[in-house]
């Protein structure tokens, strides 16, 4: 990258997308893995895979997400 190069745009990433749905379902389905063996339960794996995937989809939305502009006139 040269002197007077501005850094690249991120813009519209598929793959940052992808990065954070994997990671929101992995990162909270593993602790309801965690919850289930601590707490010796069957029902917080699924519940923290959803959880996961809602809190990913809404970070996806709200980088990704294409808001138009308002014409107020």
């Amino acid at each position: 990258m040269r002197q007077n190069e501005p850094p690249p745009h991120r813009g519209q990433d598929p793959w940052g997308a992808f990065g954070y749905l994997v990671a929101g379902v992995g990162l909270y389905g593993g602790l309801g893995w965690l919850g289930d063996h601590y707490f010796r339960t069957s029902f917080l794996v699924p519940v923290g895979i959803l959880l996961g995937l809602a809190l990913a989809l809404y970070l996806v939305f709200k980088r990704y997400g294409h808001n138009e502009p308002r014409d107020d006139q």
